[in-house]
């Protein structure tokens, strides 16, 4: 392991003073909340045996399993802010990481204040260019839900479909229609999804073509799971606007979870990955409260040890856990202390392992020259004391050094200039490639 940035303000990891655990975390009481229920009856329906001689299994299901292949991670929206739709299809292209049959779609409600009717639902495999909203032909497939093609999601609940008769290829581009004939509020949402949806009018499920309102958001979409290899797993990327996306194109699918996926695929190993960051998410503090309550800043989402379970732990498939959450904690007034972050992380290791989770530890990117709110000679230090941590504690399973495979050499403490968005604190698209290779894939044979 490479020694510390070489900065003024490294400490060294024998100099580091822990502080009495101040974080109390809640016991894995959302693994049996209705979503994560939902989340294995569907894995249990898929594979079920199939009729024949007494207690005789399928052989062919029980090499298959249920996996995740591609997740977001919802918020709530602010009072006054959230969209009202009647009479309108949802059509959302979600990008998958991993291929198989029997598509499940997750549809929420989490945020939400009132029940919301689905009229109508329909898949299909998206074909024309990044930018496309076209069905392929011969591809859509209705969803249904307890058998019924209509389904009322509660107020904060989640319904999940029933497996749709469609196989699907690793990185397919997977078209989720679903229609809302009644007044709606669009109250739980990922603010940014780098991807163009449309709000279209009228009840289009399933069309080849279609038009409508664009939005760069993923509405009332959870999660889509499919039925795959048993030795199949997914790799929950945990983190903030870095790992959700920003300052990265829309539908080119260059965050550096999607090019990690795409490495992945490329030697052969069948692991999904789910991007589960959010803009402006701090590990310790976050936005409480569903639509119409939530404060203005709603769109940070709750706190990462709060929706940890939620956007992690309970994910069908989720065998390992990468963390790149904590620079908007430094950022954000008052700052997280570098004890803060490491007590927090240890939470987060503590009940990752519970839920069967590898956690692969990844340190903060570096920020010099971004705002002063981030880069101050204090958060330089506890930057530095935490990525020590990560590098040479011992406590995680695995270490990503993100900050090393982006660290100007010539200028320590900041981005790369030719990885550099241009805020100093996020890096562009040649700069999530160099994060998505950072990673070590040994850690996921």
């Amino acid at each position: 392991m490479t020694a510390p940035d070489s900065n003024p303000y490294v400490t060294d990891i024998t100099q580091i003073r822990l502080t009495p655990d101040r974080f109390r975390w809640q016991e894995l009481r959302r693994g049996l909340t209705r979503r994560t229920l939902l989340l294995a009856g569907a894995g249990a329906t898929a594979l079920a045996a199939t009729p024949g001689s007494a207690g005789q299994r399928d052989p062919v299901a029980d090499r298959r399993r249920r996996v995740c292949s591609w997740a977001t991670a919802p918020t709530a929206v602010a009072a006054g802010r959230a969209t009202t739709v009647t009479d309108v299809t949802l059509r959302q292209i979600v990008h998958l990481s991993t291929g198989g049959d029997q598509p499940c779609v997750m549809v929420t409600n989490e945020f939400g204040t009132r029940p919301i009717r689905i009229g109508g639902a329909r898949i299909g495999r998206r074909t024309g260019s990044v930018t496309s909203t076209d069905m392929l032909a011969g591809t859509g497939r209705d969803l249904t839900f307890d058998g019924s093609p209509t389904v009322t999601v509660p107020a904060g609940g989640t319904v999940l479909s029933d497996p749709a008769g469609l196989d699907l290829p690793p990185a397919a581009d997977l078209i989720v229609d679903l229609y809302l004939p009644d007044r709606t509020e669009l109250g739980t949402i990922s603010p940014k999804a780098y991807q163009t949806n449309l709000i279209c009018p009228g009840d289009v499920t399933g069309a080849a073509e279609v038009s409508g309102a664009p939005v760069s958001q993923f509405l009332l979409l959870a999660a889509v799971t499919v039925r795959t290899d048993r030795n199949a797993a997914a790799v929950v990327a945990f983190g903030d606007s870095i790992t959700a996306g920003a300052r990265t194109r829309n539908n080119v699918n260059h965050r550096w979870p999607d090019l990690l996926a795409a490495r992945l695929r490329h030697a052969g190993l069948d692991r999904a990955v789910l991007n589960t960051g959010i803009s402006g998410n701090r590990l310790l503090t976050g936005s409480d409260g569903p639509t119409g309550q939530a404060p203005d800043e709603a769109h940070v989402g709750p706190s990462g040890l709060d929706r940890l379970d939620r956007d992690a732990l309970t994910l069908p498939g989720a065998r390992y856990l990468i963390t790149l959450l904590g620079v908007n904690d430094l950022g954000h007034v008052p700052s997280a202390s570098a004890d803060d972050l490491i007590t927090a992380h240890r939470q987060v290791i503590a009940r990752a392992r519970i839920a069967g989770l590898a956690v692969l530890g990844g340190t903060l990117l570096p920020f010099g020259g971004a705002r002063a709110l981030y880069d101050n000679r204090a958060n330089r230090a506890r930057r530095e004391t935490f990525n020590a941590w990560i590098r040479y504690g011992g406590e995680c399973d695995g270490v990503i050094d993100f900050a090393a495979a982006v660290l100007d050499p010539d200028e320590h403490g900041r981005l790369r200039p030719d990885y550099d968005s241009g805020d100093h604190l996020h890096p562009n698209e040649a700069g999530m490639g160099a994060l998505a290779d950072a990673v070590p894939l040994d850690l996921f044979a």
